[in-house]
Parts: structure tokens; C-alpha cells; sequence
């Protein structure tokens, strides 16, 4: 208290103040400072107030130093003596009083500051009284507001949380959710980590920050004497309020916390329907005890994580039988084929952008075929789930079977259409099928609703080959238009037919022919390898980020060491299609040249096109061509033309005006031999060529 010191003045005239009894009445001590000789008197509700008994108060304030804290002491001093010097008239403030019994209560005092007519201090006459109630129940309101924000702050917390993990699809989602920069605000926690349950282990998945576990603890059993360990095992919730709390209940884990600063934790269970999935441990170093509303919502925010976690869980156990089922349909491997190299990849489409993969229907396959032909193909069934997958694995099977019966492309990719369609499935797929002779390198295509294949020559240079296309897989079927075209084109040695599906050319927002473009460039840039160059174009796909799977398949023809005496073309021809026809010519031009017999390459084309006239013109029907060697001492060439039709031709004498009956006398000047044979209800017309020696 200040002191003044002694005075030799006398007090004045109307000293002490006399108390207001009102003042009395409320519980208000009074007092009465005569500054000039340095005596305080104190009622006796002022004596109450500072639980002195009057015998024992001197009139000194400095008596009174041993009922105020120093703190306290100091701090009113200082007010008083400034508001003395300052030329204030009053002045109020709080303090604490330490009772008889060793107890603290809040006090208030009020003064007003009698001064003369210089303006010096002469006098303070004043109020005390017990403010304890008055400071609880404002505390009480502070803290009943703090717990109020707390609580408003844990329930944002769970919300925040929830929509953190709403798009969390797999545990590593879940993991990298928790363990981004905002995890930490989101969990409401200085530090975390989270374990999952693997049989009778807890192993440690997460933590926030780095370092945040207690070394040795990363993987620990259910019976063993952690946290926990014990709320997995329990199934409850362990709140540790104190570091007391902490060393009390787990001695040699609080010896082992090191240098964390963990003043209270909180392991939550997290349990899904019924059973332990994991434990999530979040650490406080500012935090001393969890109310009860702060424990609901702290249970709140351990039910919204484990929830997220089974999702999580059942999404991949989902996910690894969808792979399993879509690499089960897949080829195991892929043949070795003479003559060819060749290449396949497939890619999972991405989850929403980054996080895992999805299931879906692309698929590949390569098939390999008599007299040295190769059927490659790729496809894409509708959807992305285990069903897409299912029917791929399906179609992908019947495909092949009809490629390997014999059938032409045309009739391959049509009664795949019926099949797909007769599986009462409300999916439909495009494809391409490819059959490659290697010998000639002549290449049918046959094309569904699918992207046209890229052509990279000798030289580097890749383009995409126009295919004149049906309808997808299904579709055809089920509008009745089953009549698939065939396209030809030529694989010279050291060039590359590529064939995808539209996730390695379609981006969202782009032109799908931008993409071929693109596609091409990087293609014709790519390495020569088909190893490398499938790859590269899958590794620029995940760059991407497409939202579509893949598949990819890269053949490269090589030239044979010595000519292959063999080999067959075959080609369906149907009435009226001037195009198929003009493919036709173009594939036995080809095939011939690549069999080495260059001088008999105008020939051959020109009888396998009256055979093939002549069948459309006198048959109800279409007509098939085929051209193949034939086994024996002899390199002969034989052309042959297929129809429905059981009648024989007939060699007729034109006469000098006469446009019809020129065929098959040209067949007999230009063939070493010809003839006719049943074929069933139809028959064949042939032609032979001797091809020379080397």
C-alpha cells in the first residue's frame, strides 16, 4: 500500500469519514486516508473485507501489505500513486486479499481524492468490498463463452473433416488427406497418428507432424500396454487430460515421448460395423482436459473417419477383384509371332485426377493365324466397372475363336456383333480387328465404331489410315446392319501399325481429330522400338491425366532372312462394293510382289479380277477371293473365287462385237492352269501361276 509516512499535522476537523449506512448494508467496507499524516481507518465491514480484527490494525496501510499479494500490492500502488499525481479525482480497481486462513478473494476498491485549493492531495476516502461472486460469475460467463467456442470449433472440425474425406476413395486418400499441410487444422490437434488393425497388430499408417510417434511403437500388438493398443482391444475411447494423467497410466510410453510437448491426447477406436479397423491418437500441447460436449464430438470426428476408412477398405477390395477379373479376361501373354515384333500396354483410368486406378473394358489381343497371317485386336466395352469387365472378358474370347476358325475379318467382327448383342447386356463396344499376312505384309481392317489405326513408315513419318467403319459391337446387330467393310493397306519391313483405344487420344476439351494429330507427332517422334515407343505413349497418357483407360497395341513388321514359299490372302467381296474390289486388286498386287514374283504381279490381278466379276455378275451373292501357294516341287500361285452358286462357268466365243465372254478365255492365255471345283452348295473357280525359281 503507498505510505505516505508520518505527520505532525492533526487530522482534520470532520475526520474519519463517517460511513453511509447504506454502504454497511450492501456488505461495503469504508476507510478514510489522511494523506498528510499517513492514518487509514477502516470501518468495520472494511476490516471484514480484508479479515483484520481491529485490535490487530494499527491505522498503518502499510500493515495491511501482508493481506495483499505482492503482485497485487504493487500494481494498486502504482494505480494510487498516479492518479495522486496525475490530478485525478478518483480512481478504482480489482485485488486480491489473502484471508487468516491462507485463501485468496477478489476485492474491490473505489477512492475519491480530496485535494486543497493548490490542488494537492490531501485526502482519500473510499470503498471496499468482496468481489468474489461478482469476478465468478463473470468468469463463469468467459468460460461458458470459451467452451461454447470450443465446442462450435470441434463441431467445424468434424464437418471440415467430413468434406476432406468425401472424396477419399482408398486408404493412401484417406492417409494423404490426413497428412496434407491442412490436416492438422482440419483434426483440430498439434499432432496425430493413426494406425490400422492387421490381424493381432496395430501398425502405424499416418502422422502429422513427422515424428509425431513414440519411437518403437510404429508396429505394436493388441495385448501390449500402449493407448492404443487398449482402445482397439477395449473398443473405448482413452482421454489423457494431463501430462500427470499421461506418466501415471502409461509410465513407459510417457518416458519414451522425448521431446514432444504433449499436454493432453485423445485415442479414438475406430470401428466399422462392430469391429476395430484402426486407432487414431491426437496430441494438444495448449489443452488441459476434455469436457464432455468436446469428448461427443471428438467420438463424432473418430465415426466420421472410420467410416471413410471401410469405404475406403471395401473400394479396394472391390478394386483388386475388378484387376484380378480384368487380368484374368486379358491374354496371359502374348505369342511370339515370326516375322513381326510386337508390343502391348494397357492402363487402369485414374480416380478423379490423382489418387488410384479405375476398372475398365479396354482390351488387346493378338491371335495367331494359319500360313503365317496375325489377327491383332483392340477394343473398348462400354462403362467402367466388373461388368464392363466381364463382358470384355467375353467378347474378347468369341472374337478369337471366330478369327481362328478361318473366318474373314467381315464375318469375325459380325457374329461378334451377334454374340455381344445376344448377351442381353445393355453394352455395346467398338473394336478393330487387324489380320496381317507377314510374308506380304498386306493387312485387312475391319472396323466397328473404333478409331483408325496409325501407319509409321521406314521413314518416320505416321499417319492415320481412313477405314470406312459399321457400327459398334451390339449396335449392328440389333439394327440390322451386320455388313462390316474392309479396308487394305500395306505393312512394309520396319514400319508400325498402331492401335489404341480413344483414352490415349481423347482429353477433355479437345477436338478428338486434334488428338489424332497429336497422337501421330508422337508416334512419328517416338522411338523405333516397340517396347520404348508403347512406353513412351503410355507415360505421356499418365502426364495427361486422362479420365479413360487404355489399350495399346504396336506391331512392326520385319523382313523375313530367306522368302517363305507359302502364305494366303483372303478377301470377302460383296455385290455392287466397287470398293472392295479396287482393295482386292490392291492386296493381290501386293502379295504378289511380296512373294517375290514381280513379273507375274499384272497377271494374277488381272485373272483374280475376272474371277471374282464373274462370280458377282452370274451368282446370287457375294464372292470370296483367296490367294495362296500351293505345297509340292513347283512354286505355283493359285488364285481361287468362292460362291453360293452351283453353276459352272461356261467358256463362250465373244465374236469381234461382243463385251461378255472374254473372261474366261483370258483366264486360259494368262494362267499355266485353271478349273472349277464344288464347294459344298457352291463352288470355287481357280487359276494357277508357276512362279519362277531364284
Amino acid at each position: 500500500m503507498v505510505d505516505r509516512g508520518a505527520s505532525a499535522l492533526s487530522p482534520p476537523d470532520d475526520w474519519p469519514a463517517h460511513p453511509d449506512p447504506v454502504l454497511a448494508l450492501n456488505r461495503m467496507g469504508s476507510f478514510d486516508w489522511d494523506l498528510d499524516s499517513g492514518t487509514l481507518h477502516m470501518d468495520a465491514q472494511a476490516h471484514e473485507v480484508f479479515d483484520v480484527r481491529p485490535e490487530d490494525f494499527d491505522g498503518r496501510p502499510e500493515s495491511l501489505s501482508v493481506r495483499v499479494p505482492s503482485a497485487d500490492g504493487h500494481r494498486l500502488d502504482t494505480l494510487v500513486a498516479r492518479a495522486i499525481k496525475d490530478g485525478s479525482e478518483n480512481y478504482g480497481t480489482y485485488f486480491r486479499v489473502r484471508r487468516r486462513d491462507g485463501t485468496l478473494r477478489w476485492t474491490h476498491t473505489q477512492g475519491y481524492i480530496r485535494r486543497d485549493g493548490t490542488g494537492r492531495a490531501r485526502r482519500v476516502i473510499g470503498i471496499v468490498r468482496d468481489a468474489t461472486q461478482e469476478l465468478g460469475d463473470i468468469e463463469a460467463r468467459r468460460e461458458r463463452a470459451f467452451q461454447d467456442e470450443a465446442l462450435r470449433r470441434q463441431t467445424d472440425i468434424v464437418q471440415l473433416t467430413t468434406a476432406a474425406l468425401a472424396h477419399a476413395r482408398t486408404v493412401d486418400d484417406v492417409v494423404d488427406v490426413l497428412q496434407d499441410a491442412q490436416g492438422l487444422p482440419h483434426l483440430g490437434a498439434d499432432g496425430f497418428v493413426m494406425s490400422l488393425v492387421e490381424g493381432n497388430r496395430v501398425l502405424m499408417v499416418a502422422e502429422r507432424p513427422e515424428g509425431s510417434f513414440v519411437h518403437g511403437t510404429r508396429v505394436s500388438g493388441v495385448d501390449d500396454d500402449y493407448p492404443m493398443s487398449e482402445v482397439v482391444r477395449t473398443l473405448s475411447p482413452c482421454f489423457i487430460e494431463s501430462p500427470q494423467d499421461f506418466a501415471e497410466r502409461y509410465p513407459s510410453l510417457w518416458q519414451r515421448l522425448g521431446d514432444l510437448t504433449v499436454k493432453a491426447a485423445a485415442y479414438l477406436p475406430l470401428i466399422a460395423q462392430g469391429r476395430p479397423i484402426g486407432a487414431i491418437g491426437l496430441f494438444y500441447s495448449d489443452r488441459h482436459g476434455f469436457s464432455p460436449d468436446a469428448r461427443n464430438v471428438l467420438l463424432a470426428l473418430g465415426s466420421s473417419l472410420a467410416q471413410s476408412l471401410q469405404r475406403a477398405m471395401l473400394y479396394e477390395q472391390e478394386m483388386d477383384l475388378a484387376e484380378s477379373l480384368q487380368q484374368a479376361m486379358l491374354p496371359r501373354t502374348i505369342p511370339s509371332v515370326p516375322g513381326c515384333d510386337v508390343a502391348v500396354r494397357y492402363r487402369a483410368a485414374p480416380l478423379g485426377g490423382s489418387l488410384g486406378r479405375d476398372i475398365g473394358g479396354d482390351w488387346y489381343d493378338l491371335i495367331p493365324l494359319p500360313g503365317g497371317r496375325v489377327g491383332a485386336v483392340i477394343g473398348d466395352v462400354q462403362g467402367h466397372d466388373t461388368h464392363a469387365a466381364a463382358v470384355m472378358g467375353q467378347l474378347r474370347i468369341v472374337l478369337r475363336a471366330y478369327a481362328a476358325e478361318g473366318h474373314p475379318p467381315a464375318t469375325v467382327m459380325a457374329r461378334a456383333s451377334v454374340f455381344l448383342h445376344e448377351l442381353d447386356t445393355d453394352r455395346f463396344a467398338t473394336c478393330l480387328y487387324a489380320e496381317a499376312d507377314v510374308t506380304t505384309g498386306v493387312v485387312q481392317v475391319v472396323r466397328a465404331g473404333h478409331l483408325d489405326p496409325l501407319l509409321r513408315l521406314g521413314d518416320g513419318t505416321c499417319r492415320h489410315v481412313p477405314v470406312e467403319g459399321g457400327l459398334p459391337l451390339g449396335l449392328s446387330a440389333e439394327f440390322g446392319s451386320l455388313a462390316y467393310p474392309v479396308g487394305t493397306l500395306e505393312l512394309d519391313p520396319g514400319s508400325m501399325l498402331v492401335l489404341c483405344t480413344d483414352g490415349l487420344v481423347e482429353e477433355p476439351g479437345a477436338d478428338l481429330d486434334d488428338g489424332m494429330r497429336a497422337l501421330a507427332d508422337l508416334v512419328a517422334s517416338g522411338p523405333r522400338d516397340v517396347r520404348d515407343l508403347a512406353d513412351r505413349l503410355i507415360e505421356v497418357a499418365d502426364e495427361r491425366r486422362g479420365d479413360d483407360d487404355v489399350a495399346l497395341l504396336v506391331l512392326s513388321r520385319r523382313a523375313l532372312d530367306t522368302p517363305r514359299v507359302g502364305g494366303r490372302v483372303r478377301r470377302h467381296v460383296a455385290p455392287g462394293d466397287s470398293r472392295a474390289l479396287a482393295e482386292t486388286r490392291r492386296m493381290i498386287r501386293a502379295a504378289v510382289r511380296a512373294w517375290g514374283d514381280e513379273d507375274h504381279a499384272d497377271a494374277v490381278e488381272l485373272v483374280a479380277d475376272e474371277l471374282v466379276t464373274n462370280a458377282l455378275m452370274h451368282t446370287e451373292g457375294s464372292a470370296v477371293v483367296t490367294l495362296r501357294f500351293l505345297s509340292g516341287t513347283d512354286r505355283r500361285l493359285r488364285v481361287e473365287a468362292e460362291d453360293t452358286s452351283s453353276a459352272l462357268p461356261r467358256r463362250r466365243d465373244a465374236g469381234d462385237s461382243g463385251v461378255s465372254g472374254r473372261g474366261l478365255c483370258l483366264v486360259d492365255t494368262l494362267a499355266d492352269a485353271w478349273g472349277v471345283e464344288a464347294r459344298g452348295g457352291g463352288k470355287c473357280v481357280w487359276a494357277e501361276f508357276v512362279m519362277p525359281h531364284d
